[in-house]
Order: structure tokens, then C-alpha cells, then sequence
């Protein structure tokens, strides 16, 4: 680590990526002025920003994790999962070296540059499909976990779909934190009663639009976007293709089987124009959990984004309770589809303590960690014989829609296509947010790289 300790080298290591540019990829994350590096003990969790001076390490081991999870939600989540590893493997400082700045802009290109120095973090978030292959599999950072998914007996456990996002050849490269479906639109219950506006799973975009036309008149904020990073954008166009395509079509865009130009796409990115007129005058400058937050406080209706945000909702002060003071419904038209993301927990193939790393692995796959993890961080797990009972109602409602549904990678959160088209995206819904220009919006997309 030359000659540094991990926390320090962290911090040194913040200054550099300020002038790194890395191709990167969404993820639910929420933005942080900077970026944050914790120690925590068995019995408490604190978190150090960059201003403030590391804590020394106390005890012989480290455990050091590089996320994008700053959140209140995401905070907890992690934390949770940390008790559990510290409670099977005491004597273990953790180490949150989480990055905020929202669609994974910072804590990527950190643990790239980390990776490309060769001094990597014992582990860190990413998502299956293309990001783990193109980032970390293609270049040779990821190791193999063959011997401990046969170990732990996790083949007989998940779902064989899963299982491939995971593997290159004969190899799987990670352990999934969780599963999240990203097509949901997530509402202020007693916003929408008092207007007498119920939404439902089948609620077309039609239907939709005459809501908020409703809500607009009365002087509501229909829909609350926080587009300060421009991936939650993304995750509009992306649940208005999945609204306008089917599961076929939408898929096929990945692949080249549906051409960009389809007519399809260009009836998608109207209803996702549509979307954008009844938007916060504020997007620009909020984060997607600043957005969640606005719809808690009731000064928006209803926000589009994944299920992460039940995360927010679930750890809010003062407490929510599901179904009373909020509620969920897929994306309008998208209902027969659950648009996949998952978090996933990486290792490198030079890590420094190798048994300290696949220790948390094995915790990250266990069913209580699956469940300490994936109750705050609004996720489900991707083990089949975790009980739905020890949920919260949410839980319950997409477990249930993961077994029964279509299921397709999203594309916003760099499961379907490669970082070079998802960055490709981001700037096309950027620009797309001020000119409004169907036709070039469609033509960048189209000359985007996927490959």
C-alpha cells in the first residue's frame, strides 16, 4: 500500500479522481460533496467525511469497501450487513470508503484508478451483466469465486438467469448484495387521496397522464425528478421503452435485433418528453434521494425510480408505514415487466487478505445477511429459500414479482449494454432536457457503441 495504511491512501487517492475520466455506469446512489471514509467498531457506526481525519486502525485487520452508498437508506443497509460479518468474525475494522456523487461517477472511477495502481480495496460494488464483464472481468481485476459458490452451495439457491450475469466461460466473478427492480413509481398515499387518485399496477400511461394533469390543476407537483446526476433521467427513458416495447423489442435493443430507429423507440422517447412537462422546476439541482425526499414531505406526488428508494421511505424520520403514508405501483405500461439491477460484491485477484475477503463473501450470501442487507436497502434476495415472511410488505410485493414476471436488464443502471452506451445515454438525456429534440435524441442513441 505504499507505505500508507488504507484510510490515508483513500483520502490521498480522492484528490486524484477529481481528474480521472472513466467511462462509468449507473447505480442507485445518492450524491455527497464528498467523499467518505468510515471506521467502524462492532458496536458503532460513524461516518468521516474528508475533512475530518481518518481514525487509525485499532486492530489487526481491516475490512475496507468501496460503494456508492452514501444514503440515508444505503447507509443503513450496509452498516446492518457489517454487523452481521462483525458478529461471525469479530476483531475486524470496517472501513467505509463509500464515494457520493450519485450514479456510482465517484466511487467507479475510485476503485478503477485503485485497481489500475494495484492496491485494491478487499471489495466493492458493482452490478452484474455488462459492468462486471467490460470494468473488472474483461481486464483481469475480478477473481474467480467457482470454489466458494460450490462451497457454500449457492448454485442449488439462485436463480440460473442471475447465475449467468455473473459468469464469464466457466467462471462467476461475484456475490449479489441484493436484487432491485427499477421500474417503479413510488407515490405520497395521502397526496394522492386527497385529490381522490388511486394508481394501480395496471395503470396505463394514459391513465397516468390524466392524474397528473389532475394534480397539476390543483397545484401539485406531479412528478418529483432529481436529475442533478443524469442516470435517474435515464431511468425515465428506460421505463418509458419498457412502457412503448415489449420484453422482445426491448431486449433486442442490446443485441441489434431492434434498431434504434424503430418506431417504437420514437413513440418511447414521446411518453418520456411527456414525462419532462410534468417534472420539479428544481430537477437540475437535487439528487435522486433529495427528489424521494420531496415526495415524503408531500411537496411532489409520486417520483420514478428503483426500488432502492424504498430504502429512503423505510428509514425516514419520522417513520413511514407502507401503504398508509406511501405506496408503489410499476411504471405506467410497464407492469408484465421487472426491469433487474443488482448490487453486487466483487474481489480482486491480488487482494491483500484474501480469507479477511471472502469471509464478508460468505456473509454477503448468507441468509441472515441477505436479510440484514436487503430489509433497509429496499432490495430482495437473490437466494430462493430466504422466507418473504421476515420482510416488509414491499418485499413481499417484488419477491413475489420476481418470481412471476418478465425479467429484463435494465439499460440505466449498466446491466443491458455496455459503460460506453450507458454514458453514451446519460449524455443523450442530458441534452435531450434542453432541446427537446426527439429526432437527435433517437440518432445518438443509434450511434452509440454496443460493443
Amino acid at each position: 500500500m505504499n507505505g500508507l495504511p488504507r484510510s490515508r491512501w483513500f483520502l490521498r487517492m480522492t484528490s486524484l479522481v477529481a481528474s480521472v475520466a472513466i467511462v462509468v455506469t449507473a447505480c442507485s446512489s445518492a450524491a455527497s460533496p464528498s467523499p467518505a471514509t468510515t471506521a467502524v467498531s462492532t458496536s458503532q457506526a460513524t461516518t468521516a467525511t474528508s475533512s475530518q481525519a481518518a481514525p487509525a486502525a485499532t486492530s489487526e485487520k481491516e475490512l475496507e469497501i468501496i460503494s456508492p452508498w452514501t444514503s440515508g437508506g444505503e447507509n443503513a443497509a450496509l452498516n446492518a450487513l457489517v454487523a452481521v460479518y462483525q458478529g461471525q468474525y469479530p476483531g475486524v475494522q470496517f472501513v467505509n470508503a463509500a464515494v457520493g456523487g450519485g450514479g456510482n461517477t465517484a466511487a467507479q472511477p475510485m476503485t478503477l484508478t485503485r485497481l489500475q495502481a494495484g492496491n485494491p480495496p478487499d471489495i466493492w460494488q458493482g452490478h452484474g451483466g455488462a459492468d462486471l464483464l467490460t470494468n473488472y472481468v474483461n481486464p483481469g481485476y475480478a477473481k474467480s469465486l467457482n470454489d466458494l459458490w460450490t462451497s457454500e452451495g449457492w448454485y442449488n439457491v439462485a436463480p440460473k438467469a442471475l447465475v449467468s450475469v455473473l459468469t464469464k466461460g466457466s467462471n462467476v466473478y461475484a456475490v449479489p448484495f441484493g436484487i432491485h427492480r427499477v421500474n417503479m413509481l413510488w407515490y405520497n398515499k395521502k397526496v394522492l387521496d386527497a385529490q381522490g387518485i388511486t394508481f394501480s399496477d395496471t395503470m396505463t400511461l394514459d391513465q397516468f397522464f390524466g392524474y397528473a394533469d389532475k394534480l397539476k390543476s390543483a397545484g401539485i407537483t406531479p412528478l418529483c425528478l432529481g436529475d442533478k446526476d443524469p442516470w435517474t433521467s435515464a431511468v425515465i427513458f428506460e421505463d418509458s421503452l419498457l412502457a412503448n416495447l415489449s420484453a422482445n423489442q426491448y431486449s433486442g435493443l442490446w443485441t441489434g435485433a431492434t434498431p434504434m430507429t424503430d418506431p417504437a423507440v420514437k413513440t418511447a422517447t414521446q411518453t418520456y418528453a411527456k414525462y419532462l412537462g410534468y417534472i420539479n422546476s428544481d430537477h437540475s439541482a437535487l439528487t435522486w434521494d433529495q427528489a424521494t425526499q420531496k415526495v415524503m414531505e408531500g411537496k411532489c406526488a409520486a417520483t420514478l425510480m428503483g426500488d432502492w428508494a424504498y430504502g429512503e421511505f423505510h428509514n425516514a424520520t419520522p417513520a413511514l408505514t407502507d401503504n398508509v403514508d406511501f405506496g408503489w405501483v410499476p411504471a405506467p405500461g410497464s407492469g408484465a415487466m421487472f426491469s433487474v439491477n443488482n448490487d453486487i460484491a466483487i474481489t480482486a485477484t491480488n487482494v491483500a487478505d484474501p480469507t479477511n475477503a471472502m469471509n464478508f463473501l460468505k456473509v454477503v450470501g448468507s441468509v441472515p445477511g441477505q436479510i440484514a442487507f436487503n430489509k433497509l436497502k429496499g432490495a430482495i434476495p437473490w437466494r430462493t429459500d430466504v422466507d418473504p415472511s421476515v420482510f416488509p410488505p414491499y418485499q413481499q410485493y417484488s419477491m413475489a414479482a420476481y418470481k412471476s414476471l418478465t425479467l429484463v436488464s435494465s439499460v440505466s443502471q449498466g446491466l443491458a449494454a455496455p459503460p460506453a452506451f450507458v454514458q453514451a445515454l446519460n449524455d443523450a438525456v442530458t441534452q435531450f432536457g434542453v432541446s427537446k429534440n426527439v429526432d437527435a435524441f433517437i440518432q445518438a442513441l443509434a450511434a452509440a457503441p454496443l460493443k
